[in-house]
Formats: C-alpha cells, sequence, structure tokens
C-alpha cells in the first residue's frame, strides 16, 4: 500500500536543490511553511489561470493544513510544470504515466532576478542559500511550557493546528483545568497529542490476523512482531515510523515529549509493561502509526487476570485513532463478555469503525454466505444502532487466494473489497487535520457539559451544616441531577458522560471544592465554537477560493 509520496522521491536531486532554493526564497518568515499568502505571490509568477492554481493547491495540500512543507512545494511545482505543458490538472495526474524524473522546473517569470538580489543581500556563508530549509521541529512545543501561553500572538499561528493548540490554551484549557475535566474524561492535552500522525488500532479475538494485517500492509514484519495461532500478542503495540528498527519499552515512550502517549501513565505500571513502541523506516509509517492490540479472549477467567483496565485502555486509543479495525475470522463469530465491553467503550466514536472478516478463503461460498448473515446477527447484538456496519470481506495475508474453496466469483470479490478497505486507509492521512477538528470540537462540547454539572452539583451543596449526607445523596441520584442539568441548560442527553463512571470518580473528592459556574469562561467556549474556528477554517482553506 503507497501513500502519495511519489513526487518527491521520483524528483532528481538538481531539481530538488532548484526546489529547494525556491522553497526558502517563498518562505517569508522562515518557518518551514509555505502559507496561502506565500502561495499567492509565488504561484503568480508561474502565469497560469487562478482556477489551474486552485487546482494545484487542492493536490498539493491533500491533508488540509492550511500550509505546504517541503515535499507538498516539490509536489505543487511539478503540477505547475505539467499544467505550463497543456497538461489538464487532475489527482491523479503524478500517478499517471509522467516522467517525473525528467520533468524539468517551471517557467517562474522574473524569479531568477528576485532570487539573485537574494543572494546578493546575503552573505555567501548564508545556510538559507544552501537549501537546508526543512520543516523545523514544531515552534509551538513552547507554547504547552511557558507561562505565557495565554498571550500567544496570531502571527505566529500558520496552520490550521497551530490555530487549535492556540484555542485549546486560550480557552479551553483554563475551564478544563477549573472542573477537574482530567481527571474525570480524559487527560490535558499537550503539543505531541495536536502534532501526532493519525492512528489505526485493530482489535478483535486471538488468531484474527490483526498482526499478519500489518505485516501485510508493510510488506515487511515489524520488531518484536509475533505471529501464531495461539494468543501471541500479548501486549498493546504502537508500530510508528523511526530512524531505524527497534523495540521501545511502554515506560519509557510514556515519558516521551514529543510521543502523544503520556495519558498512559494514568493505567499504572501494570499496563506499561505490556505496553510498547515498534519502530521502523518505512513510507507508509511517516503517514499512519498503526497500534496492534492484544487477542480479545473468552470467559471471565480472562478478564480477571489482566493486571489493569483493558477496557479502559482501549477507549483511550479509540479517542486517539482515526480508524478503527474490528477483525473476526469465520471460525471466531462469537461476541465474548470482554469483547462486548471493549466493543461499548467504543461509544461516540462509531464513525471510526469498519468490521473485517478475514480469513474469508477458509470457507467455500455458501459457507461463507452463512457465516456473514452469522456475523450481522451477532453485531446486531452489540452494537446498538439502527444502521448497518459496514463489512469488509477478504483474506489479508501475503498468501495467494484459496481459490479452490472460494472459486472465481469469490476471489474478484475479495480483491473488490481489499480495495475498498486499502482507499478507506488511504484516506485517513488525507482525513486527519479534518479529524482534529471534529475531535477538538468534540472535546470542547464535553468539557462545556462537565463544567455545568460540576457546578451544578456544587450549587446543591449546604453552606455549613450536612455536607457529607448532601454529597452521598447527590451521588446516589446522579442520573436526577443529570436530568436536571439537561432540562435547565437544553443540553441533548446524548452528550453525557457514562452515570456509573462519573459516580465512582465523584467518590473521591468532595464537591464543596469544586468551583462554581464561571459564565465567562462558558462564554469563551461558546465564541470559540460559533466563531473563532469558522474564522481559523477560512484564514487556512485554499487561498484561490
Amino acid at each position: 500500500m503507497e501513500i502519495d509520496s511519489a513526487s518527491i522521491s521520483s524528483c532528481s536531486k538538481e531539481n530538488q536543490m532548484i526546489y529547494q532554493e525556491w522553497f526558502s526564497f517563498a518562505d517569508s518568515d522562515s518557518d518551514g511553511r509555505i502559507t496561502g499568502t506565500d502561495a499567492i505571490k509565488f504561484f503568480s509568477m508561474s502565469n497560469l489561470p487562478r482556477p489551474d492554481l486552485k487546482q494545484v493547491w487542492a493536490i498539493a495540500d491533500n491533508k488540509r493544513q492550511g500550509y505546504l512543507g517541503l515535499k507538498e512545494f516539490i509536489t505543487a511545482m511539478q503540477l505547475v510544470s505539467l499544467a505550463q505543458a497543456g497538461r489538464v490538472i487532475t489527482q491523479d495526474l503524478l500517478h499517471s504515466e509522467v516522467d517525473l524524473e525528467n520533468l524539468k522546473p517551471p517557467q517562474m517569470e522574473g524569479l531568477d532576478a528576485l532570487l539573485a538580489k537574494k543572494k546578493r543581500a546575503h552573505k555567501p556563508s548564508d545556510p538559507d542559500l544552501n537549501g537546508s530549509s526543512q520543516l523545523q521541529a514544531s515552534p509551538t512545543a513552547s507554547w504547552f511550557t511557558s507561562k505565557s501561553s495565554k498571550k500567544v500572538p496570531m502571527s505566529s499561528v500558520t496552520s490550521i493546528i497551530d490555530g487549535l493548540k492556540r484555542l485549546y490554551l486560550q480557552k479551553l484549557k483554563p475551564l478544563e483545568v477549573t472542573y477537574r475535566f482530567n481527571d474525570f474524561v480524559s487527560p490535558l492535552l499537550t503539543n505531541s497529542d495536536f502534532d501526532a500522525k493519525p492512528m489505526v488500532m485493530l482489535l478483535g479475538q486471538y488468531s484474527t490476523g490483526k498482526t499478519t494485517f500489518i505485516k501485510h500492509l508493510l510488506k515487511n514484519s515489524y520488531p518484536g512482531a509475533h505471529i501464531g495461532p495461539e494468543p501471541t500478542t500479548d501486549r498493546f503495540v504502537v508500530v510508528m515510523s523511526g530512524p531505524d528498527e527497534r523495540s521501545i519499552p511502554g515506560n519509557t515512550v510514556a515519558v516521551q515529549a514529543d510521543m502523544p502517549y503520556s495519558g498512559l501513565t494514568t493505567f499504572g505500571t501494570a499496563f506499561l509493561s505490556k505496553f510498547e513502541c515498534s519502530q521502523m523506516p518505512h513510507p507508509l509509517l511517516e503517514h499512519i502509526t498503526f497500534v496492534d492490540t492484544p487477542g480479545v479472549l473468552s470467559g471471565e477467567k480472562q478478564r480477571t487476570q489482566r493486571a489493569y483496565d483493558f477496557t479502559g485502555v482501549t477507549s483511550w486509543f479509540a479517542a486517539k485513532c482515526d480508524l478503527i479495525l474490528l477483525l473476526f475470522d469465520p471460525h471466531k463469530l462469537d461476541v465474548s463478555d470482554e469483547f462486548k465491553r471493549v466493543i461499548s467503550s467504543l461509544r461516540g466514536h462509531d464513525d471510526k469503525i469498519r468490521v473485517v472478516l478475514n480469513k474469508a478463503d477458509q470457507v467455500d461460498t455458501q459457507q461463507l454466505m452463512r457465516v456473514y448473515g452469522a456475523l450481522m446477527w451477532s453485531l446486531g447484538k452489540v452494537l446498538n444502532t439502527p444502521e448497518v456496519m459496514r463489512v469488509y470481506i477478504g483474506s489479508f495475508n501475503d498468501k495467494p487466494v484459496n481459490e479452490a474453496a472460494v472459486g472465481p466469483i469469490g476471489k474478484e470479490l475479495f480483491e473488490k473489497e481489499q480495495e475498498d478497505l486499502l482507499s478507506d486507509l488511504k484516506d485517513v492521512p488525507k482525513k486527519a487535520c479534518d479529524r482534529r477538528i471534529n475531535e477538538f470540537v468534540k472535546r470542547a462540547r464535553a468539557a462545556k457539559i462537565h463544567s455545568y454539572i460540576i457546578s451544578h452539583l456544587r450549587k446543591e451543596m449546604p453552606a455549613m451544616m450536612g455536607k457529607a449526607k448532601t454529597q452521598q445523596r447527590l451521588i446516589d441520584n446522579l442520573e436526577e441531577e443529570f436530568a436536571k442539568v439537561q432540562r435547565e441548560y437544553h443540553l441533548p442527553p446524548g452528550d453525557f458522560p457514562n452515570v456509573d463512571h462519573f459516580r465512582e470518580v465523584l467518590s473521591g473528592y468532595s464537591i464543596d471544592k469544586f468551583e462554581r459556574l464561571k459564565p465567562k469562561m462558558i462564554q469563551a467556549i461558546d465564541d470559540m465554537l460559533g466563531y473563532d474556528i469558522p474564522e481559523l477554517l477560512k484564514n487556512f482553506r485554499n487561498p484561490y477560493d
């Protein structure tokens, strides 16, 4: 499986140096990003019509980040060159039979004179002229450590993700800290949570082919991978890009500031000893991170033997992931108690779930039809939605399809299903920025409802006598208190947290120590959702719109 990274690898070294110099020139603030304003100035030298330049930007910025890095800039320049040669610009143009290796850079009117002028203005030893303008380490990392994070200027925001970071620090984080949202729902966000690559998590019972599925996509085994008919993967493994092949223990991963896994420390050392990060250099892993999970086993005994909260961990990863694959095989269609709890913990992330019926070539066509019906019946008992889940059927491994069992029609079906699933996976990096916005808005709404609940409970507490009795009554009748909050503020009941979990956490606090409602903070969240985020998206949309 390949994701659009062909343009830079297919570009000749000579042209890469030229594009590097152009990129340094176009990047007015030398932050390794070309924003819409920079692009309009630079791309105008190509003399292409506005509709063509709009299409160039849309294809180059296919992740909709609101800026072009060096790779995206090279893609844009190649498209401009092809457009000048009379080619129609389409999404598939760079993947058609174009000789990118020998494609000449585009004609940019007046650029040579501007470059010569810049060289005269700089000393010969200036590093910018040596083509070293790579995307630097995110300057926004200091925002999360600086005490003056509330004073981040708008001018330092050069992408949609930067804008979300700024809004989080200035408006959402103060509300979360005030009402202890991090203790009840989700840990506070860090810089690495915003910058993390999109994640795909695989869930399923043992030996349904989760690790083999990742191996199939990577065309290679990752460090520490174990494959076998018995329960082999006994830990959560994050498979991500790295300079060399190695495995990093969970405790080390959880304290690394540049990795988005610090929130896992809440599950304790028992979990972290069953968690590791597997790094390897791979073009696919530059765009997607995979999360391989232990097989969900049947029976109450298996659940009680786990030294950590398995369901809680999967729920934590589900909130961070962009896609969740539930794997079944024809011989393991039963949904065990633990698997049912795991699927229930994915509530609120239904749009991310895809079901995969793997190893489907182990049965013939007639049996496959019955297996498919049985799987849909099992899922209908667990997923409480009126819609039918999309189920991909196939055999996702490196062996050829068992045509003797499934026949030519089955083979054709598997190939089409595999193409559909792979196109779904290819869309993950493109939709990553939209997903970040979606999750951010979801978090803001959850934090707002949480603050209403906490402040309501605080208001119900007496000033002097009987605090302990009142607290116990409020905790016991939490469903009624939720209903009161819902009626008072006209909130949708589906957005409220799980009552049992909330009650469990609340019992460890003194309600009278909580803050009362602060209308200014709530208004700041309303302004953020109603004005700031739409304005941010407007500022970093296609500059030619």
